[in-house]
């Protein structure tokens, strides 16, 4: 179904209240199938080639999908579970860069972590401003990179170098090599394929896009945007979704460029997220923060937009610590991940500051 931003900006001005018919982040339920079974528990850390976890696998520098660069693998990918902490029965998917100190927050929360190597170079490529006439056309190429469903004409991915299909291929590997780690329970009964349903599909800018366009096609248990979705171009954005409206999740910098220019409030209200509350500044509000989708921070940051942009993430360095050295953030991150999907706030209007046609004036 190919929508057109009118018709978009028809849909989103129509203010429903949840009807509470998504699954949500049923914790109990997911848990009582995962116990660890570890002598001697601690924080694990794993790396491994996609291209020797799967024969498969294939480069595809076209798209700056390569296996070698620089004389150094490319295609690493990294996996990381305390067996300390009692485990949420969830899985993080994260479609950006390896990032310790993140890694460390999820797996304190007593999530298991991924992060796939996967095609995701095709971006700086394929992006085109002024944007084509097709409003899907980037967010065809990331269905195709995450799923490897063929969906753009502009890329050639196959499904054993899609996202989906690499995190699963992961996941299998870990579960053989950590047993103690409980992996085997993200998979399907069969074996066959990641249960999605147990997996919160997240990432950041490029990541955080292409994680809400997989939310909108596969239904997963929650979806975490740091600082996006972008396509600010594009119509993706307000398709049917097979994830439930009320388990996606924003946050953002006010000074990020992708919010002051109206990319991410955009998305944000074509998702739907406005049926779940209005915007809430973390800064100024405490957790649950009123359990709105849409959360941004004002935080100094120097006027600096690039260090906005970064700034919602964990980051051992730039994250602001408190007097004790706990990360400031912290209670916005474990709610954004482990909070109830079945918590919402109060539906609000869309806001009318918010550019819906970017493609205009």
């Amino acid at each position: 179904m190919k929508l057109s931003i009118a018709s978009l900006l028809l849909r989103v001005f129509a203010v429903v209240v949840v009807s509470g018919s998504g699954a949500g982040f049923a914790l109990g339920e997911d848990v009582r199938g995962l116990k660890w079974n570890d002598p001697a528990p601690k924080a694990y850390d794993f790396t491994a080639r996609a291209s020797e976890i799967d024969p498969r696998a294939q480069p595809h520098p076209e798209i700056e999908f390569v296996f070698e660069k620089n004389g150094k693998p490319a295609d690493t990918e990294r996996g990381s579970v305390d067996t300390r902490v009692a485990p949420e029965g969830k899985l993080v998917v994260w479609l950006m860069a390896y990032n310790q100190a993140f890694f460390e927050r999820l797996n304190s929360y007593g999530l298991h972590a991924i992060q796939v190597s996967y095609a995701n170079g095709w971006f700086s490529k394929l992006n085109k401003e002024p944007a084509p006439a097709d409003e899907q056309y980037l967010g065809k190429i990331r269905l195709e990179a995450t799923t490897g469903i063929d969906a753009s004409e502009a890329v050639m991915i196959p499904q054993p170098d899609c996202m989906m299909e690499r995190a699963y291929q992961f996941v299998k590997w870990l579960a053989k090599t950590n047993p103690e780690g409980g992996w085997e329970f993200f998979l399907t009964s069969d074996g066959k394929g990641l249960d999605w349903e147990k997996v919160i599909i997240s990432g950041a800018s490029h990541g955080a896009t292409s994680a809400a366009r997989f939310a909108i096609q596969q239904k997963v248990a929650r979806c975490v945007m740091f600082c996006g979705p972008r396509d600010q171009y594009e119509s993706w954005q307000g398709l049917p979704s097979a994830t439930p409206a009320n388990r996606f999740f924003g946050y953002s910098h006010v000074l990020d460029g992708g919010w002051s220019a109206d990319h991410y409030p955009r998305s944000w209200i074509l998702l739907g997220l406005q049926k779940f509350g209005p915007i809430v500044n973390a800064d100024e509000a405490k957790s649950p923060y009123g359990h709105s989708r849409r959360l941004i921070t004002t935080a100094d940051v120097k006027g600096d937009a690039a260090r906005a942009h970064g700034f919602v993430t964990p980051n051992a360095k730039n994250s602001p610590r408190d007097a004790s050295g706990n990360y400031v953030q912290d209670d916005v991150w474990k709610y954004l991940f482990t909070s109830s999907v079945e918590e919402v706030g109060k539906a609000v209007p869309v806001e009318p500051e918010t550019r819906l046609n970017l493609r205009g004036k």
